[in-house]
């Protein structure tokens, strides 16, 4: 037993040739002094044992969780593991400094985003025309808020509201006696608030109209004026202009824009005041600085109830020559006397005044101020038709240094006075080469001063003209209705104390909804103003059941253009001109896809595009068209067809894009100029 206990138990050989065997020794090593055995002796065999190596079982120490710190640190300092570590933090640190340095290039590199008032259209909204909710036949701010399912739809991201101050709505509103008020016909204050939230819940921006040239005669600033109350004795423009005689002379020849002296007498105050419009209209006195400030002040009230920006109209009239010469007469030979109408003269000393621009720069600075939250930028447009002078529209832009409106809006294609492929190029012409650079610009086929589409132009041009619209390089404006294509109302029929509005302003009719009573403006008896008599066909409800209706060639330009980069802010090169069609290109660096616009505003006509445009394609597929039926298909470019009012979206590749092109220098225009990278799919400004 004992014997194979010893047998189990592990043994070693001594240095010496002692036999270990569990810490004793069983043989010492022989002392040096000891006797020498003779070579001739027979040397004793040395004690060996055999193990058997699968009897012993090696413990290998592998790493385990829950080491002991001194565990643990005899791993980690072992080469194969401190080399991976090493390894992968320099790996780490490499790539966290690629990443800062690409997201750095790519922020430099990466063109600014548009602006919200750069990437959608703007709706314009006339409120009394566009929704009644409580039967009084009038538009208000509840009826607005009841059809912003509509906006939506239409895929548009700001709307513009026209006044709504609280007015006694002569002009039909332009003349505010309350700025900080809404007026009763359109709701209250709260209802204001809640529209602008729901707006906003929608994702959805809102300007509204400010003018701050004039006021009611019911202005609280005007009764103390007259009264010569104060600081507001000299709010107005105040004249001497009774005789001795007692008869009543104006101080110059000045004509107001709706005709005769703009010099009324007051019987209160004993002088005349000058207005610019109708006599209930008062100019303010810009030159005096407490009027300054008030405008200031009802700019910040606003901003602070959550308007994302303004349309200042009439803003050239703010100031007027203080020498009060006469103006020069159109023709000299014409009788004095006889000069009544505001045509007659050259308004050179009531409108665009020195300092006028300095007043509007300093509303740009008011705005700024609630402009610093990302994403909260407050737009700023100046909405003053030079019609004959495109040098001075153009100042409203400001200079490379002083910003002032972010774009004066922009009549050209509305103030045309005949309707041709080359009448509708010289418009677009006209603008793009005088808007200085760096600039962004905007189109508007209707407005609220203006004759409809189908009454302006004629029916058969509606589609081809929002065709143009929304493929334009700029802001589109759609003032509503124009998406169905409604028409202006007939004066016939209408009561005695509209027909003077129906007569001037026959564009301002109800929005036709649907083809119910009244078309679904107002579930009252009557309307503010009639509804057209086509209301049963061209309505909101059955264009939306229709695919070829005017209202879903809308939406789909408005897909096209919310989708597709070339359109939204790429390039627009001229490529043809007549007196039947106009051809343009839009397209962008780095995507070889090019959309070309065939549009035609006069008779049936035939073009050679391919001649025109040597490296264009054989053929272009049909992506949009005024006739619905030709969409998707291929059409051969040297025989492009177009019968009157339709227009083509074409779409092709080609490697080299029209505006690097040496016959198209001059004719090609981009505001922010950007590069797609396919490999990043992203956009830079470096190309």
């Amino acid at each position: 037993m004992v014997e194979e206990e010893a047998k189990s138990l592990p043994m070693e050989l001594s240095e010496k040739g002692g036999v270990e065997n569990n810490g004793f020794v069983q043989n010492e090593a022989f002392d040096n002094n000891e006797t020498v055995i003779s070579s001739n002796e027979e040397m004793p065999k040395r004690c060996t044992v055999d193990v058997d190596p699968m009897a012993v079982e090696e413990t290998v120490l592998k790493p385990y969780a829950g080491m002991p710190k001194e565990v643990l640190l005899k791993f980690s300092s072992q080469a194969r593991y401190r080399v991976t570590r090493e390894i992968l933090f320099w790996l780490i640190i490499t790539a966290a400094l690629a990443l800062v340095c690409a997201t750095i290039a790519i922020i430099a590199l990466s063109p600014k985003c548009l602006d919200w008032w750069q990437a959608s259209p703007i709706y314009q909204i006339y409120p009394r025309s566009f929704k009644d909710s409580n039967m009084d036949g009038n538009g208000d701010l509840k009826g607005i808020q009841e059809k912003l399912d509509h906006i939506t739809y239409l895929n548009i991201k700001t709307i513009w509201i026209t006044s709504l101050f609280k007015s006694p709505l002569k002009d039909l509103g332009y003349g505010a006696e309350d700025f900080y008020d809404i007026d009763p016909i359109f709701g209250s204050m709260r209802d204001f608030e809640n529209l602008i939230a729901a707006i906003h819940d929608r994702g959805i921006k809102v300007i509204m109209d400010l003018i701050p040239n004039h006021t009611s005669d019911k202005h609280r600033w005007f009764q103390l004026s007259r009264n010569r109350t104060g600081k507001y004795t000299d709010y107005y423009i105040w004249q001497d202009c009774m005789q001795a005689a007692g008869s009543v002379i104006p101080p110059n020849n000045w004509v107001s824009v709706f005709g005769n002296s703009s010099w009324q007498f007051d019987d209160v105050r004993k002088q005349c005041y000058f207005h610019q419009f109708g006599k209930e209209q008062p100019d303010l006195n810009f030159r005096n600085l407490n009027v300054q400030q008030e405008i200031h002040d009802i700019i910040k009230f606003w901003l602070n109830k959550g308007i994302d920006g303004f349309s200042f109209s009439t803003v050239k009239f703010l100031l007027e020559a203080t020498h009060l010469r006469d103006e020069p007469q159109v023709n000299k030979s014409q009788n004095a006397e006889s000069v009544t109408a505001y045509s007659q003269l050259y308004h050179d000393y009531t409108t665009t005044q020195v300092g006028m621009h300095d007043i509007i720069r300093s509303f740009r600075q008011t705005m700024d101020q609630f402009s610093s939250e990302p994403g909260r930028y407050r737009f700023m447009g100046s909405a003053d038709d030079e019609k004959e002078d495109i040098e001075a529209t153009m100042m409203y832009y400001g200079t490379t240094f002083i910003q002032e409106a972010d774009f004066p809006f922009n009549f050209n294609l509305i103030n045309m006075k005949n309707l041709s492929g080359n009448s509708i190029f010289e418009a677009v012409d006209l603008w793009m080469k005088n808007m200085p650079a760096g600039k962004w610009p905007n189109w508007a086929v209707g407005s609220p001063n203006a004759a409809r589409i189908s009454s302006r132009i004629g029916n058969e041009y509606v589609n081809v003209m929002n065709m143009l619209l929304l493929t334009l390089l700029g802001t589109p404006i759609t003032y509503y209705g124009e998406e169905i294509g409604m028409e202006n109302i007939a004066s016939e029929n209408v009561s005695e104390e509209h027909v003077n509005s129906v007569a001037t302003f026959p564009e301002k009719s109800p929005m036709q909804w649907d083809d119910k009573v009244n078309a679904g403006f107002t579930e009252g008896n009557s309307s503010w103003l009639p509804v057209n008599t086509n209301y049963q066909s061209v309505n909101v409800e059955i264009q939306r059941s229709w695919s070829n209706s005017t209202l879903n060639l809308y939406r789909q330009l408005m897909l096209l253009r919310n989708n597709e980069l070339p359109i939204n802010r790429g390039w627009m090169c001229y490529i043809w001109n007549d007196s039947n069609i106009f051809v343009y290109v839009r397209e962008l660096d780095g995507l070889d896809r090019v959309f070309m616009m065939v549009l035609n505003f006069g008779q049936e006509s035939t073009i050679d595009l391919k001649a025109i445009v040597p490296n264009l394609p054989a053929e272009a597929v049909i992506r949009l068209s005024t006739h619905f039926s030709n969409a998707g298909k291929a059409v051969a470019t040297k025989l492009i067809k177009t019968e009157m009012g339709e227009g083509l979206v074409l779409e092709y590749k080609t490697a080299k894009p029209v505006h690097t092109m040496e016959a198209f220098q001059g004719k090609c225009f981009v505001a922010e100029k950007a590069c797609y990278s396919r490999a990043l799919n992203l956009l830079y400004m470096n190309c």
